[in-house]
């Protein structure tokens, strides 16, 4: 790619989007510029433009962004057939089991959600369709991060905000590594009460049809309900099958 190919104003203004989260909803453009390191002035026009296209609002002070920020993502998904692929057989998955199930990407250091089937809300967030939750205490992640190269994957647990979010939480560099090695020799992760209290879950990865993994999926359940022991005793092997039918299908 040429230098000249890059349209520098695009990759501000997706920093600018970007810079908003669940802690930063409402910004200054003082607060942009800061969180993206742009100039003040470039932030605002930025900023501005958004209002004018309805990405966001402005009350004086503040800005906000608005729903229709959604449809950037709504595009990826409706775009990618990778989505519509799983959903049947997370679908299915959710039935045999009577507990929720969910696919993922990685992206960055993150999770990407992509399809979801719930039976009932296990966590204390929304886990639909562009959740981002992190890859080093999810059970999805932990097998996406177990498919790459060890150094890849040293690499993004480096970048990492590794927060222990409840005592059982593995957020050690060294204790990561070497459950990454569990997981890719065992071939599937499981995640007893790392991420939130009372929640456990089991994941493997989806593999394409040259092998190479493109995603994983999930069962997530209360510990009341469902123990890792009995995720792997009677979830695992349905999770097994599915991932078997979905690898000639996806490309």
């Amino acid at each position: 790619m040429r230098e000249g190919d890059i349209i520098y104003g695009l990759v501000r203004g997706l920093a600018v989007i970007e810079c908003f989260d669940e802690e930063h909803a409402r910004l200054s453009i003082t607060d942009v510029a800061r969180r993206t390191g742009l100039e003040r002035a470039t932030a605002r026009r930025c900023l501005l433009t958004l209002v004018h296209l309805g990405y966001a609002t402005y009350d004086g002070k503040f800005f906000q962004l608005t729903p229709r920020v959604l449809n950037l993502g709504h595009t990826y998904l409706s775009a990618t057939p990778l989505p519509r692929l799983i959903q049947p057989f997370l679908e299915e998955l959710s039935r045999a089991t009577s507990e929720s199930t969910s696919a993922a990407m990685l992206e960055g250091t993150d999770i990407l959600y992509v399809a979801r089937a719930s039976t009932r809300r296990v966590m204390s967030i929304n886990l639909g369709p562009g959740a981002r939750l992190p890859a080093y205490c999810t059970s999805m992640g932990r097998t996406m991060l177990a498919a790459l190269p060890p150094a890849q994957a040293r690499a993004i647990l480096d970048r990492s905000d590794l927060v222990a979010y409840t005592d059982r939480t593995k957020a050690d560099i060294p204790g990561l590594t070497t459950e990454l090695a569990v997981v890719a020799a065992q071939g599937f992760a499981v995640i007893d009460q790392e991420l939130e209290l009372g929640l456990c879950s089991i994941a493997v990865p989806l593999y394409n049809a040259s092998g190479r993994v493109v995603a994983a999926i999930n069962i997530g359940a209360q510990t009341a309900r469902a123990s890792t022991s009995h995720m792997i005793a009677n979830f695992l092997p349905l999770m097994r099958k599915t991932q078997a039918e979905l690898r000639p299908l996806l490309r």
